[in-house]
C-alpha cells in the first residue's frame, strides 16, 4: 500500500512538472504575441496615447557596438516630436551576447531577438527593439548596402558595422549615418510610408520604390537611407509635410 501511495505521489509530482513547463511556455509566447506582428500594424499604437500611454525603447548592442550617445539623444528629440505618449518615453540599453560573424539575416536576427529581447508590451505600454548589430546584411554586395530593416510592428536591425566602416572608408559622418538610419526604421514602424494602405497622403507614396515618399529631401525617400547618398550630406533628412500629416492622422504630433 506504501509503494502504491509513493508511485502516485510521483506520478502527480512529474505531472505537476510538465505542466509547470508548459505554462511557462505559453506565458513566454503569449508575451512576445504583441511584439512579433506585421511591419505598420502597431503605427496608431506608437504614435497616440489611445492604447498606450508610455513608451519603452530598448536599444541592444554586441559589446563594442553601442551607437553614440548624441544619436541616442537625438532619437529622443525626434520621438519626442513626432508621438503622443503623455507617460514618458523610457529609453534601456542590453547589451547582446552573441558569436560574431560575418553577415546575419533577418531569421537569425529575429531569433536573436527571441532569445535575448528583454522588454514586451505589457498592459499600457508599448515597447519597441532596436538591435544595433556587429555583423553586415546577408544581401550585400559591392555596390549595394543595407544600413537598417524593420521587420516586425515594433523590431529594426541597424547595421552598425557597416555604418562604422562608411564612416571610415568613406569619410560619412557617423552620427549623420547613425541618426539617418534608426529615424527612417522607425518612421517605417510608424506606418511610412502608405505601409498599410491608410495614410491619408497615399498618393506621395513612391510607387515604384514601394513605401517610400517621391518628395525628394524628404526622411522617407528612397534613397535616404542609400550609402552612397551620404556622400555630401551634413544633416540628417527630416519628414516632409505629407509624411507628418500622415502620422499625426494616426495619432501622433
Amino acid at each position: 500500500m506504501m509503494k502504491l501511495n509513493y508511485f502516485i505521489f510521483l506520478y502527480s509530482f512529474l505531472f505537476l512538472l510538465s505542466c509547470s513547463s508548459d505554462d511557462s511556455n505559453n506565458n513566454a509566447n503569449n508575451l512576445r504575441a504583441e511584439n512579433v506582428k506585421s511591419l505598420g500594424v502597431s503605427a496608431a499604437d506608437l504614435l497616440s496615447n489611445n492604447t498606450y500611454s508610455s513608451l519603452t525603447v530598448e536599444f541592444a548592442f554586441a559589446k563594442g557596438f553601442r551607437p553614440s550617445q548624441e544619436t541616442i539623444d537625438a532619437f529622443r528629440v525626434f520621438l519626442e516630436e513626432r508621438i503622443n505618449k503623455p507617460g514618458g518615453i523610457v529609453f534601456v540599453e542590453t547589451e547582446i551576447i552573441t558569436p560574431f560573424v560575418d553577415t546575419q539575416s533577418i531569421s537569425e536576427i529575429r531569433e536573436i531577438e527571441a532569445e535575448q529581447r528583454n522588454h514586451y508590451t505589457v498592459e499600457d505600454d508599448i515597447a519597441v527593439f532596436i538591435y544595433f548589430t556587429h555583423a553586415k546584411s546577408e544581401g550585400d554586395t559591392e555596390v549595394t548596402k543595407t544600413l537598417g530593416t524593420a521587420y516586425y510592428n515594433t523590431s529594426l536591425v541597424v547595421y552598425e558595422q557597416t555604418l562604422r566602416d562608411l564612416n571610415i572608408s568613406q569619410g560619412y559622418d557617423l552620427f549623420i549615418l547613425e541618426e539617418t538610419t534608426i529615424q527612417h526604421e522607425f518612421s517605417h514602424l510608424l506606418g511610412l510610408v502608405n505601409l498599410r494602405n491608410d495614410d491619408i497622403h497615399g498618393n506621395h507614396e513612391d510607387t515604384a520604390h514601394g513605401n517610400h515618399c517621391i518628395i525628394e529631401d524628404c526622411l522617407m525617400y528612397y534613397t535616404s537611407n542609400n550609402f552612397s547618398s551620404f556622400r555630401n550630406r551634413n544633416s540628417v533628412p527630416i519628414l516632409d509635410p505629407l509624411c507628418i500629416e500622415d502620422l499625426q492622422a494616426k495619432g501622433g504630433k
